[in-house]
């Protein structure tokens, strides 16, 4: 066959100060930077789906027609310049023909400044062109917010099934062996989907954990048969009517698929209460890792969640920072605060220096607001490293001029570009070795785990002022389903408008 293939990946968090603008897609901002034409096969041995996708066709023997990937960090809308030359790219070639089938690897979750729903726009323009009859299947992130219009116009989609995300190249051969079951079957297959009528914290889908690792598992025992089944959690930050968790399967026979999708979603609205999540407060956070790590041989971690840059935070926040300082750490890394002017400060002043800095605090986030005062330069770097962790083992990544600053008992890695972190090596890259630290403070949320749990001592959650409220009750909704509850047992946003009546 001959297959063209495109990639177009980002989350979107409606509520966070930053737009993802086409520089960013440029960047990757902690994806692999834009790709065009044959460049996009040199993703053949990255962890993106992507990846396994071309390393399924090209054994295959099948012949592909390469378009473009891009992605770029969480953030607030797609600019709608981003949007139009990235998806007016694949169309354009779509429209050239000269193909058999169509993969696209999506995130699922795209809101822009025109559009609530930009993969299923995508897919709608893309069915125009090509008809119903063109074979077309989507992979999706596990935080897809799916929509009943991205269901209907594909004729599948494959999510993620691990969060830490490491199985995104094995999605894409997930994705691989549906395409060639739908063409051998030579007609679409029947379909299920149900949505979950609450929204459910971030941090509460770490499959990692229970109960979203039991949740997977009951999905894998019941894919038999010829049945696919996947669960979106979805991205409760996305302020669009059809946010939220959905279970959906195909199989050749509808009553199969119903009753799979309709026992997934029993087993988890049955046991809602357990999806709940506890947060602690910078100051409870930071005193119980001062506590656990003074006999610990491992660092004690606390996940700065709310200033997640994969969620849609900007990653500059200070509240931990100040937590840390208040309670007297020690041998405490943070990382990475994401502040331009305080990096290119200390290239200037050299290592060894002291400077007086007002540090973060750029997200104008109530609670938060810039660290002022004198920091040693610690360490310098031009920013440049490798991922030899588990999620993009292999990729290089790009910090721009990177510092250490120290300020007390209180290391932080200082970047001039935004990125979660979610492998050891960028905190490395600021001349920190997390394994020798007592404490680190890391902005994500739960990719982190995939390669620091190994050296943990023990990960605690904290929610200090950011721009990702981990509790998607404390949004400012207005355009979520009204019928939804707005957190595991919690009320429906209609009965939440009504109580602040």
């Amino acid at each position: 066959m001959k297959i063209l293939i495109a990639g177009f990946q980002h989350e979107t968090n409606t509520f966070a100060p930053t737009k993802a603008s086409y520089q960013s897609f440029i960047q990757g901002e902690g994806f692999p930077p834009m790709a065009h034409g044959d460049e996009v096969l040199e993703l053949r041995d990255v962890n993106v789906p992507i990846g396994g996708f071309i390393q399924w066709a090209e054994a295959q023997g099948h012949e592909l027609i390469p378009v473009i990937w891009a992605g770029a960090s969480a953030s607030a809308h797609v600019t709608e310049d981003a949007y139009e030359r990235i998806a007016g790219a694949i169309v354009d070639h779509v429209r050239k023909g000269g193909f058999d089938a169509i993969y696209l690897d999506l995130h699922g979750a795209m809101v822009t400044e025109h559009l609530d729903d930009g993969e299923g726009e995508l897919l709608a323009r893309v069915r125009n062109i090509v008809g119903n009859d063109m074979p077309l299947v989507v992979s999706l992130d596990l935080h897809a917010n799916v929509t009943a219009r991205m269901v209907e116009l594909a004729d599948a989609l494959v999510a993620y099934r691990t969060y830490p995300h490491v199985d995104m190249a094995e999605t894409g051969l997930r994705a691989a062996h549906l395409l060639a079951r739908r063409i051998e079957h030579g007609r679409p297959f029947k379909r299920a989907m149900r949505r979950v009528p609450f929204l459910i914290p971030v941090n509460g889908m770490c499959t990692l954990v229970e109960p979203a690792r039991g949740m997977y598992g009951m999905l894998e025992s019941l894919e038999k048969d010829g049945l696919s089944l996947s669960f979106a959690p979805g991205f409760p930050a996305s302020d669009f009517d059809e946010c939220g968790p959905v279970f959906w399967g195909y199989a050749l026979d509808q009553e199969a698929a119903d009753q799979a999708v309709d026992a997934l979603w029993s087993a988890l609205v049955d046991e809602e209460a357990r999806w709940d999540v506890p947060f602690l407060s910078p100051d409870e956070a930071a005193r119980e890792a001062i506590d656990a790590s003074r006999d610990a041989t491992k660092p004690v971690i606390i996940a700065d969640t709310q200033d997640n840059p994969g969620v849609g935070g900007d990653s500059n926040t200070m509240g931990m920072v100040r937590a840390l300082l208040r309670n007297g750490a020690r041998d405490a890394a943070v990382g990475v605060i994401w502040d331009e002017h305080a990096a290119r400060a200390a290239h200037r002043a050299g290592v060894g220096a002291r400077i007086r800095l007002a540090l973060g605090g750029g997200s104008n986030v109530p609670g938060d607001s810039p660290l002022e005062g004198e920091f040693e330069v610690e360490y310098l770097s031009d920013g440049r490293f490798r991922f030899d962790g588990p999620m993009l083992n292999g990729m290089t990544g790009e910090l721009g001029p990177t510092a250490c600053l120290r300020i007390d008992g209180v290391r932080i890695a200082v970047s001039s570009i935004k990125m979660q972190v979610f492998d050891r090596n960028l905190f490395r890259v600021a001349g920190i070795e997390p394994e020798r630290m007592k404490i680190l403070v890391n902005k994500s949320s739960v990719h982190f785990r995939a390669d620091f749990e190994p050296i943990a001592e023990r990960i605690l959650v904290a929610k200090a002022p950011g721009p990702m409220a981990a509790d998607p009750a404390d949004l400012p909704w207005r355009n979520l389903d009204a019928r939804m509850r707005v957190r595991p047992m919690g009320p429906t946003l209609s009965a939440l408008r009504a109580s602040a009546a």
